[in-house]
Formats: structure tokens, C-alpha cells, sequence
């Protein structure tokens, strides 16, 4: 009998946990829904008083660097090449003697047309005393002026043609190629040496039509070379050409910097930045805090602990950051992370 009050018993007991269990239930699975419902759910954020400040419009350019001076240096004559001096990586100066061709030649013939001038020069002055005392006529003197003048012209020739033979630099630099070798025999106007000059560095940039209203002949000219990283060079412009690319509808604008420890070689990567607008009290929100949502661009705002979704539009765009012209005012507090989980209405916790 016991043991029948006994069984009875549990089968009392568990008739009444069922109940009491799904009851429990029921309970956790609407906690649940309220915490995952849009009002309930609080995302963690931080934020950016949003404080007017300057911004500027900068377009940036690729262009290359180029030697202020690249001169190939020929030799003026033919002939054989008697002695070659500078060899590359040299520092030469203007007027330094770079090489001599066929000087021993032309010295003789510089002689022989000075020891012609010279006895010209004395039979001209002898039959000039001759005419004096009326010994010899008018024809005669006539003659020997003009055989002095013949004279004076093939000496001046014979000058000009000996100075060729010595070919010297038309400018400071630095012999960056040498062509020919002593002993070489050489043609008139084939060139000697590849001269350059890198004290001055040029950089040319094409700039398109509407922007080249922009830049100023003297303007001051902001560039990076891809060789330097993280450093900016100051330079100026000193030309922007009269006349369009037809192909490219460009404008080539060269800049001119500096180069005194030839730093900068030509060839290399450059980027020139043109300052088309000053905005001085942009609005403007870091590029990462912008949202796409439905082909809109949004922004959100945080107030009182909640998330406001804002639709913007933008104007200047300066390194990561971006001006807002429409949707922001001074003071707002922009949510600048976490905004990828925010909708409209959004309860956030600013961290």
C-alpha cells in the first residue's frame, strides 16, 4: 500500500512541474524578442563635434623630372679626336675645355695665314710710302689693299676654324655620357658628350582645360617626388603654354624647384598639386563615417542617446576627409564608428 501512495505521489508531482516548466518558457522567448526589437538594442559608438575649419580643393597631377639643362655636345669639325678630357659623373664649367680634334691641322694652317697677313700687312705699308713720293701709281696701292683685306679675312678664317678644334662646355653641369674616345675619328656636328644640369629641376604636368584658370605664372607650385616619400618640395611655375594639346585638350605647365644637393635626378615620378578653391569654414566629416544606404549618402548624428540619420551632400574633398554642404552644422555630434549597425532611431552608447 505504501508503495502505491508512493507511485501516486510522483505522478502528482511531475502533472504539476510540466505546467509550471512550460510556463517558464514562454517568458524567456518574449525577453528575448524585447531585447532584439529596434528600441531596446544599444550600439556602442564614438563621436566628432563637427568645428569649421579651412579646406582646400587640391588637384594633383603626375609628371616626371627633367634636367634644368640637357645638351648634347657636338663637335663643330671632322677629324680625328686628339685628346678627350672629362669622362662621365664629371663636374665641368662653362668654357672648360671638353676635348680638342685635329688642333695640330688647323694650328698649321693658322700660321700660314698670319705669316700671309703679316707680309701683306708690311707690302702695304711700304707701297703706301712709295705712293707718298709718287713712285709707283694709284692701281698699285689699290692692289695691296686689296690683297691686305684677303689677307685679314683668311687669317680671321683660320681663327675661327682653330678655336672649333677646341671644344669647350656652353654650360655648367655634369658630363652624363661620353660618345667618342681619343683617336676616333669624328664627324661635324656628331655629338661628344651628354651634358646636364640638376641644380634647377623642371617638372611638366598636363592640366586640363577647366583647370589650368588655376595657375599663374610665379605661383607657388607644392610637389612629391614617389623617390621621397612623405616629403614635399616647394617650387614655382614658369610657364603654362598658350595653346592647348589638340589630342588631349591639355595644357602643358612646367614647375621649376630647387636641387641644390641633387637630390632629385631626372626621370623620376613627380606630383604637382594645384589649389583650385579655399573653403575658410568648411563642414567636413572623415570619408570613413559616410554611408551608402539605397543610393543616398548619410551620415548619423547622435543626440540625447539616440542615432539620427542625416542625407548629405558634399563638395571639397581634402585627404580623407570631405566637406559637407548640406545636412551638418557646427557643434552636431557625428557618429564617426558603429555607424555601419545605426538606423534612424537607434538608442547608441557613446563610448
Amino acid at each position: 500500500m505504501s508503495l502505491f501512495f508512493g507511485k501516486l505521489t510522483a505522478f502528482f508531482t511531475v502533472i504539476l512541474i510540466i505546467p509550471f516548466l512550460a510556463g517558464c518558457g514562454r517568458g524567456e522567448g518574449k525577453e528575448k524578442t524585447a531585447s532584439n526589437g529596434g528600441q531596446e538594442r544599444v550600439v556602442k559608438v564614438s563621436i566628432q563635434e563637427i568645428i569649421p575649419h579651412p579646406m582646400k580643393d587640391i588637384l594633383v597631377l603626375p609628371g616626371h623630372s627633367e634636367p634644368w639643362l640637357d645638351i648634347l655636345v657636338p663637335s663643330d669639325m671632322a677629324g680625328r679626336i686628339e685628346w678627350l678630357g672629362p669622362r662621365e659623373g664629371a663636374k665641368v664649367r662653362k668654357g672648360e675645355l671638353i676635348a680638342r680634334v685635329d688642333s695640330g691641322l688647323l694650328k698649321a694652317a693658322l700660321d700660314r695665314a698670319e705669316a700671309a697677313f703679316s707680309l701683306t700687312e708690311s707690302l702695304l705699308k711700304r707701297r703706301k710710302e712709295l705712293r707718298g713720293r709718287n713712285i709707283i701709281n694709284q692701281e698699285e696701292l689699290d692692289r695691296s689693299l686689296t690683297e691686305y683685306s684677303l689677307a685679314e679675312g683668311a687669317l680671321r678664317h683660320a681663327r675661327i676654324e682653330y678655336e672649333k678644334s677646341f671644344v669647350k662646355a656652353p654650360a655648367d653641369g655634369h658630363i652624363n655620357y661620353v660618345y667618342a674616345d681619343e683617336g676616333e675619328f669624328i664627324d661635324r656636328g656628331k655629338p661628344l658628350v651628354h651634358l646636364v644640369n640638376i641644380d634647377r629641376v623642371k617638372i611638366t604636368i598636363n592640366v586640363p582645360e577647366l583647370d589650368v584658370s588655376h595657375v599663374s605664372k610665379g605661383q607657388d607650385a607644392i610637389i612629391t617626388i614617389d623617390a621621397f616619400p612623405g616629403k614635399t618640395i616647394h617650387g614655382s611655375f614658369d610657364f603654362i603654354a598658350f595653346k592647348a594639346d589638340p589630342a588631349t585638350k591639355t595644357f602643358p605647365v612646367r614647375a621649376v624647384i630647387e636641387n641644390p644637393h641633387h637630390e632629385i635626378r631626372p626621370g623620376m615620378i613627380a606630383r604637382v598639386a594645384l589649389i583650385r578653391k579655399i573653403a575658410q569654414d568648411a563642414l567636413s566629416a572623415p570619408m570613413f563615417s559616410l554611408v551608402e544606404r539605397g543610393g543616398e549618402r548619410l551620415i548619423f548624428i547622435e543626440k540625447n542617446g539616440i542615432a539620427r540619420a542625416r542625407t548629405i551632400s558634399i563638395g571639397i574633398i581634402e585627404q580623407d576627409r570631405v566637406q559637407i554642404t548640406g545636412g551638418l552644422s557646427p557643434g552636431d555630434r557625428l557618429i564617426v564608428a558603429g555607424q555601419s549597425e545605426l538606423e534612424d532611431g537607434t538608442k547608441v552608447l557613446v563610448q
